[in-house]
Protein backbone atom coordinates (compact mmCIF):
# COMPACT_ATOMS: atom_id res chain seq x y z
CA UNK A 1 0.00 0.00 0.00
CA UNK A 2 1.43 3.47 -0.23
CA UNK A 3 1.91 6.35 1.28
CA UNK A 4 -0.08 9.25 2.00
CA UNK A 5 2.88 11.87 0.29
CA UNK A 6 2.42 9.41 -2.71
CA UNK A 7 -1.07 9.59 -3.17
CA UNK A 8 -1.02 12.90 -2.72
CA UNK A 9 1.68 13.32 -5.24
CA UNK A 10 -0.04 11.32 -7.56
CA UNK A 11 -3.53 13.71 -7.08
CA UNK A 12 -1.69 16.86 -7.53
CA UNK A 13 0.02 15.43 -10.61
CA UNK A 14 -2.40 13.40 -12.55
CA UNK A 15 -6.01 14.99 -11.03
CA UNK A 16 -6.64 17.52 -13.46
CA UNK A 17 -5.83 14.95 -16.20
CA UNK A 18 -7.97 12.41 -14.64
CA UNK A 19 -11.26 14.92 -13.84
CA UNK A 20 -10.99 15.71 -17.74
CA UNK A 21 -10.58 12.37 -19.24
CA UNK A 22 -13.92 11.67 -16.88
CA UNK A 23 -15.94 14.69 -17.80
CA UNK A 24 -15.02 13.65 -22.05
CA UNK A 25 -15.82 10.62 -21.30
CA UNK A 26 -19.60 10.69 -18.52
CA UNK A 27 -20.33 14.50 -19.38
CA UNK A 28 -21.41 14.32 -15.54
CA UNK A 29 -19.60 15.73 -12.43
CA UNK A 30 -20.66 13.44 -9.74
CA UNK A 31 -20.08 10.64 -11.82
CA UNK A 32 -16.27 11.94 -12.75
CA UNK A 33 -15.77 12.21 -8.92
CA UNK A 34 -16.91 8.74 -7.86
CA UNK A 35 -14.05 7.76 -10.70
CA UNK A 36 -11.69 9.85 -9.52
CA UNK A 37 -11.83 8.32 -6.04
CA UNK A 38 -11.89 4.71 -7.31
CA UNK A 39 -8.83 5.62 -9.78
CA UNK A 40 -6.48 7.03 -7.00
CA UNK A 41 -7.83 4.28 -4.43
CA UNK A 42 -6.51 1.72 -6.62
CA UNK A 43 -3.45 3.46 -7.01
CA UNK A 44 -2.97 3.40 -3.66
CA UNK A 45 -4.34 0.05 -2.64
CA UNK A 46 -2.96 -1.75 -5.98
CA UNK A 47 0.59 0.13 -5.50
CA UNK A 48 2.06 -1.59 -8.66
CA UNK A 49 5.70 -0.69 -9.97
CA UNK A 50 6.60 1.77 -12.27
CA UNK A 51 9.61 2.40 -14.08
CA UNK A 52 9.25 5.95 -14.68
CA UNK A 53 6.78 9.36 -14.49
CA UNK A 54 5.40 8.44 -18.01
CA UNK A 55 4.69 4.55 -17.23
CA UNK A 56 2.91 5.79 -14.04
CA UNK A 57 0.77 8.30 -15.74
CA UNK A 58 0.28 6.20 -18.75
CA UNK A 59 -1.69 3.89 -15.74
CA UNK A 60 -3.23 6.19 -14.18
CA UNK A 61 -5.15 7.03 -17.59
CA UNK A 62 -5.75 3.82 -18.50
CA UNK A 63 -7.58 2.81 -15.05
CA UNK A 64 -9.25 5.94 -15.58
CA UNK A 65 -10.37 4.61 -19.16
CA UNK A 66 -11.61 2.14 -18.20
CA UNK A 67 -13.40 2.72 -14.88
CA UNK A 68 -15.62 5.19 -17.13
CA UNK A 69 -15.96 2.29 -19.48
CA UNK A 70 -16.99 -0.12 -16.84
CA UNK A 71 -19.47 2.97 -15.58
CA UNK A 72 -20.88 3.79 -18.90
CA UNK A 73 -21.63 -0.28 -19.42
CA UNK A 74 -23.02 -0.55 -15.33
CA UNK A 75 -26.22 -1.53 -15.11
CA UNK A 76 -27.42 1.51 -13.16
CA UNK A 77 -26.01 3.80 -15.98
CA UNK A 78 -27.40 1.45 -18.70
CA UNK A 79 -31.44 1.73 -16.85
CA UNK A 80 -31.54 5.54 -16.68
CA UNK A 81 -32.65 8.34 -18.25
CA UNK A 82 -32.17 12.04 -17.96
CA UNK A 83 -35.13 14.13 -16.33
CA UNK A 84 -36.17 15.94 -19.26
CA UNK A 85 -37.27 12.73 -21.27
CA UNK A 86 -40.70 13.79 -18.56
CA UNK A 87 -41.57 16.28 -21.19
CA UNK A 88 -44.37 14.63 -23.31
CA UNK A 89 -44.76 17.79 -25.85
CA UNK A 90 -42.66 17.48 -29.27
CA UNK A 91 -41.06 20.73 -30.35
CA UNK A 92 -40.88 22.53 -26.54
CA UNK A 93 -37.39 23.78 -25.07
CA UNK A 94 -36.22 20.84 -22.62
CA UNK A 95 -36.87 22.71 -18.96
CA UNK A 96 -33.70 23.55 -16.81
CA UNK A 97 -32.09 20.46 -15.56
CA UNK A 98 -32.47 21.82 -11.66
CA UNK A 99 -36.65 22.65 -12.24
CA UNK A 100 -37.02 19.30 -13.54
CA UNK A 101 -35.53 17.78 -10.65
CA UNK A 102 -36.90 20.63 -7.83
CA UNK A 103 -40.30 19.41 -9.43
CA UNK A 104 -39.71 15.65 -9.23
CA UNK A 105 -38.85 16.23 -5.82
CA UNK A 106 -41.67 18.01 -4.59
CA UNK A 107 -44.12 15.74 -5.78
CA UNK A 108 -45.80 13.64 -3.18
CA UNK A 109 -44.26 10.62 -2.88
CA UNK A 110 -46.87 8.50 -3.64
CA UNK A 111 -46.42 10.54 -7.23
CA UNK A 112 -43.04 10.79 -6.75
CA UNK A 113 -41.76 6.97 -6.32
CA UNK A 114 -43.91 5.52 -9.34
CA UNK A 115 -42.48 8.56 -11.68
CA UNK A 116 -38.73 7.26 -10.65
CA UNK A 117 -39.32 3.37 -11.13
CA UNK A 118 -41.44 3.85 -14.26
CA UNK A 119 -38.80 6.45 -15.93
CA UNK A 120 -35.80 5.97 -14.37
CA UNK A 121 -35.41 2.30 -13.76
CA UNK A 122 -37.64 1.66 -16.81
CA UNK A 123 -40.12 -0.72 -14.74
CA UNK A 124 -43.55 -1.62 -16.34
CA UNK A 125 -47.01 -0.52 -14.41
CA UNK A 126 -46.94 -4.29 -13.56
CA UNK A 127 -43.72 -4.52 -12.26
CA UNK A 128 -44.11 -1.27 -9.64
CA UNK A 129 -47.59 -2.61 -8.88
CA UNK A 130 -45.76 -5.55 -7.56
CA UNK A 131 -43.03 -3.64 -5.76
CA UNK A 132 -45.58 -1.36 -4.27
CA UNK A 133 -47.96 -3.33 -3.53
CA UNK A 134 -50.51 -1.62 -5.82
CA UNK A 135 -52.90 -2.46 -8.48
CA UNK A 136 -51.69 -1.77 -11.89
CA UNK A 137 -54.66 0.57 -13.00
CA UNK A 138 -53.79 2.75 -9.55
CA UNK A 139 -49.86 2.75 -10.83
CA UNK A 140 -51.72 3.96 -14.04
CA UNK A 141 -53.53 6.52 -12.08
CA UNK A 142 -51.08 7.89 -10.15
CA UNK A 143 -48.66 8.28 -12.83
CA UNK A 144 -50.97 10.21 -15.30
CA UNK A 145 -51.26 12.27 -12.08
CA UNK A 146 -47.47 12.70 -11.52
CA UNK A 147 -47.02 13.75 -14.81
CA UNK A 148 -50.29 16.54 -14.75
CA UNK A 149 -48.56 17.58 -11.50
CA UNK A 150 -44.94 18.40 -13.10
CA UNK A 151 -46.57 19.87 -16.12
CA UNK A 152 -48.37 22.27 -14.39
CA UNK A 153 -45.17 23.11 -12.03
CA UNK A 154 -42.60 23.03 -15.06
CA UNK A 155 -45.20 25.40 -16.72
CA UNK A 156 -45.62 27.36 -13.62
CA UNK A 157 -41.44 27.88 -13.43
CA UNK A 158 -41.57 28.37 -17.34
CA UNK A 159 -43.85 31.52 -16.76
CA UNK A 160 -41.75 32.65 -13.68
CA UNK A 161 -38.64 32.15 -14.51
Amino acid sequence: MRSEEEASRAIDLYGDTVKRICMIHLKNYADTEDIFQTVFLKYVLKSPEFHSTDHEKAWIIRVTINACRDLLKSFFHSRTLPLDSLREKPGEPAPDHSDVLEAVLALPSKYKDVIYLYYYEEYSAEEIGQILRKNKNTVYTLLNRGRQLLRSSLEEVGENG
